[in-house]
C-alpha cells in the first residue's frame, strides 16, 4: 500500500473519534508488505486514558497480535505529526518508518520541537516522511477545533 492510500485510510479512522468528543488523529500500521495490520484512532475522552493516543493503539494491538513488543519492519502511518510519548513508543518498539500528515507546532516530536524517532543518543532511528495528504489531516483537525470555540 502506497502512503496516500494508507493515510487516506489514517483519516477514515481521525473522523471516527469526534463520534465520542475526541481529537480527530487516526493512524494505521502497515507490516514489511505494506500490509494495513492495525488501525485506530484517538480514544482519550473515550477511555478515560491520557495514553490513548491513535498511534499508541495501534502499537499495542500489534504487539498482542504478534506476541512481541519488536515492530521491525513496520510503517507507522498517522495524521498528526506524533508528540513525544508515541514518537518514543515507536522507537521502543523499533518501528522502521513514520509517515506523517500534518505538522503539530505545538507538541510534535517528529521534527517540529523534537525529532526523537531520529536522535542519535538513542539506540534506534526510524525513517520519517511528512507532509502525505497534509492539507486534508490539518483540515480536519482545524474544522474539529473551531467548531468548538
Amino acid at each position: 500500500m502506497n502512503a496516500d492510500s494508507a493515510m487516506q485510510m489514517a483519516l477514515e479512522e481521525a473522523r471516527l473519534a469526534p463520534v465520542h468528543n475526541d481529537v480527530p488523529i487516526g493512524a494505521v500500521l502497515l507490516d514489511a508488505s505494506g500490509v494495513v495490520v492495525a488501525r485506530n484512532h484517538n480514544r482519550r475522552e473515550e477511555s478515560g486514558d491520557a495514553t490513548a493516543h491513535a498511534e499508541m493503539l495501534v502499537i499495542s494491538q500489534r504487539s498482542r497480535q504478534l506476541g512481541d513488543w519488536r515492530l521491525a519492519g513496520h510503517t507507522l502511518v498517522v495524521t498528526l505529526e506524533p508528540c513525544a510519548m508515541c514518537a518514543m513508543a515507536a522507537v521502543w518498539a523499533r518501528v522502521d518508518a513514520i509517515i506523517y500528515g500534518a505538522a503539530d507546532l505545538k507538541a510534535g516530536a517528529a521534527w517540529s520541537l523534537f525529532n526523537i524517532p531520529q536522535d542519535e543518543r538513542l539506540n534506534h532511528r526510524i525513517e520519517l516522511k511528512h507532509g502525505v495528504l497534509e492539507e486534508q489531516c490539518r483540515s480536519l483537525l482545524e474544522t474539529f477545533f473551531s467548531e468548538r470555540r
